[in-house]
């Protein structure tokens, strides 16, 4: 994909707002022309059509980068690392899928981000399990919550509420709040080069009020889990998916009666048709959730 090598990058020296104004002038997709993009990139490589689709979506790329400001990182590398993410999106989206490149491109972003960020303060491995990383970053939104504010050790009770609500042993709150209290990466440190003055890593924290990293885990799961819907989907022929989708999953639900009318058969067959599928999607979607080793719903 040469022409990656065209898209603007953020630099400090430019400025973010100089940056955010240049990716503006790149106009968003229409759905059809993104489904034609789209098509083009995967059967004839067109590159220039993955350029117009990672263009279109660099301020959606800019927007999820802004929610991790408070890892002390230079906003401009969080914004690379998003953009790196966005460009795998576009190489793996597939159109036929049925849904939109920014729900695919959500979780790709996302994980570039936080792979980034790991690697970074060299807190946590990338071979660590799930649950480590979302300690990682639930932490501080974890203690800000409940007033845990002492430095050093906190509280046992702070430290069993913690480690309940987020599903880690106390052994590990411990361990990670100790490491993110200091060791290799501590928010008390100066950052900054000669020259640009000096500031300490805690003075990039973000308002607790605004959108924060460590709600990460459950938009995550549930882009995930819209992907999963959309592939199960696949499972089931033409009309089990249409009875589906209006019975179920449609914003306005449509009655049995209609269905009936429009298929020419009882109202008891659409039922069955519906129950049926209904059962083939959550087999379907319990074997991906397997697959990816999330929880099984119901």
């Amino acid at each position: 994909m040469a022409n990656y090598a065209n898209l603007p990058a953020p630099t400090p020296e430019g400025g973010l707002n100089r940056y955010m104004q240049e990716i503006r002038k790149f106009p968003l997709l229409e759905p059809e022309e993104e489904y034609m993009l789209a098509k083009r990139w995967v059967e004839e490589q067109d590159t220039e059509a993955a350029h117009r689709m990672v263009t279109s979506h660099l301020r959606l790329a800019a927007k999820i980068a802004m929610g991790y400001r408070g890892y002390g990182l230079p906003q401009a590398e969080v914004i690379s690392e998003a953009n790196v993410g966005l460009m795998q999106a576009v190489k793996r989206f597939d159109p036929e899928k049925g849904f939109r490149l920014a729900t695919y491109a959500m979780w790709w972003i996302r994980a570039s981000i936080q792979e980034y960020i790991l690697r970074s303060w060299s807190l946590v491995k990338l071979g660590t399990t799930s649950g480590q990383k979302k300690l990682f970053f639930n932490l501080r939104k974890a203690k800000n919550r409940i007033g845990a504010l002492e430095e050093g050790d906190m509280r046992p009770e702070n430290v069993s509420r913690i480690a309940t609500d987020l599903g880690v042993t106390e052994a590990e709150v411990v361990s990670m709040n100790r490491r993110m209290s200091g060791g290799d990466a501590s928010l008390n440190a100066t950052v900054g080069s000669e020259g640009e003055g000096t500031m300490q890593w805690q003075d990039w924290l973000e308002d607790e009020d605004a959108d924060q990293a460590g709600d990460y885990e459950e938009r995550e799961e549930l882009e995930t889990r819209r992907e999963m819907l959309a592939e199960a989907l696949e499972v089931l022929n033409d009309r089990e998916k249409d009875i589906l989708t209006q019975r179920r999953l449609s914003d306005e639900t449509i009655t049995l009666e209609d269905l009936s009318s429009q298929y020419d058969v009882s109202r008891e067959r659409i039922r069955q048709i519906e129950v049926r599928a209904f059962e083939k999607l959550q087999k379907r979607m319990g074997e991906l959730a397997r697959e990816k080793g999330m929880a099984v719903t119901a």
